[in-house]
């Protein structure tokens, strides 16, 4: 069954260093660009995996040039060894053109929730920190500074947490759990892909499973309570989206879709609550061993709430809202707390 697409579906697939998205990087990205009219476009690259000099990163695992070593495992799995990516562009070279490809797409991949989308998105914000470092820096030439405005701009205009995103190992694995390869024996045919584990054979495999999910579960039956509509909207909620605000999950989403924390001393609290209670927890963030994704949601979060309390303040108090502000002026003058 071919896809009903209102607008272009772009599978992808990333082979990287490692499997740490806040410490590792990309080094093939393959692009599978479908078409609402069936055809289709592709792309790969195979990126120089630079570290960035605000990362910390001991110099028994980076090569000269500031190039980050390949785990042996990841090696072993996607057969790419750190010689092979010397003369390769790094990402910053690459990402207007992959954010080109993005911009017009919802998105489709196999475990891309859990891995593929995070590290494209840390990727993209290593590109506007760097940009950013270069704008604030009093020392970089006019023209320098310039571009880097332009690619903070540019890049800024993508939000990859708004594109519906199909992860077709959700689906699979709701319906049938196993792995991509028996994904493929299963819906396509009965025989291996070729060149499993390289960025582009991946992403045609999974554009293949997909259209055979279609095909297959078109009806209910006695093991598949659900048929699969040909929708991108429906296909990417199959057994519930994911309810985080940032990919690394530190942040989930609770009673009312409030954001709440997910982890450490505050796991369970919403982070408005630790706002109004320990506001330089926002900072603690910003400076620890976070993603920078994570970091850039709970500062969305934070001028959010700032913009809400400077409203506020705006605001002549009267009738209930007066009242309340009484009781917890007079709650926090009687706890013996001024601030």
């Amino acid at each position: 069954m071919e896809l009903s697409l209102q607008k272009p579906l772009l599978f992808f697939d990333i082979e990287s260093t490692g499997l740490n998205i806040a410490t590792d990087s990309i080094i093939e990205l393959s692009f599978v660009k479908v078409f609402p009219d069936g055809s289709d476009r592709r792309k790969a690259w195979r990126v120089f995996p630079f570290v960035y000099p605000w990362e910390r990163v001991d110099a028994a695992d980076m090569l000269p040039g500031r190039q980050r070593k390949i785990d042996l495992k990841a090696s072993e799995v996607n057969g790419i060894k750190d010689e092979d990516l010397t003369d390769c562009p790094k990402f910053i070279e690459i990402v207007t053109e992959v954010v080109d490809w993005l911009k017009d797409s919802d998105l489709a991949g196999f475990n891309s929730t859990k891995f593929d989308l995070p590290m494209l998105a840390e990727e993209i914000e290593r590109v506007i920190h760097y940009s950013q470092s270069r704008i604030s820096n009093p020392k970089t030439p006019a023209e320098s500074k310039r571009l880097a405005e332009e690619m903070v701009a540019r890049l800024n205009d993508i939000d990859l947490h708004a594109k519906q995103m199909i992860d077709v190992q959700n689906i699979y694995h709701y319906m049938e759990p196993r792995n991509l390869r028996a994904a493929y024996r299963f819906y396509c045919g009965g025989e291996d892909f070729e060149n499993a584990h390289s960025a582009e054979a991946d992403a045609l495999a999974t554009y293949a499973v997909l259209k055979g999910q279609l095909d297959m579960y078109q009806s209910p039956d006695e093991y598949h309570e659900i048929a699969l509509k040909n929708d991108v909207e429906f296909l990417a909620n199959v057994a519930g989206r994911p309810k985080t605000v940032d990919y690394a999950g530190r942040i989930v989403l609770g009673k009312d879709d409030e954001p709440v924390i997910n982890f450490g001393k505050h796991k369970g609290k919403t982070v408005r609550q630790v706002y109004e209670t320990e506001p330089s927890y926002f900072e603690w963030i910003r400076n620890g061993e976070f993603t920078l994704d994570t970091k850039r949601q709970f500062a969305r979060l934070k001028e959010r709430f700032d913009q809400e309390k400077e409203t506020l303040r705006s605001q002549p108090l009267e009738g209930e809202k007066l009242d309340a502000a009484r009781k917890q002026l007079k709650d926090k003058f009687e706890g013996g707390k001024l601030f």
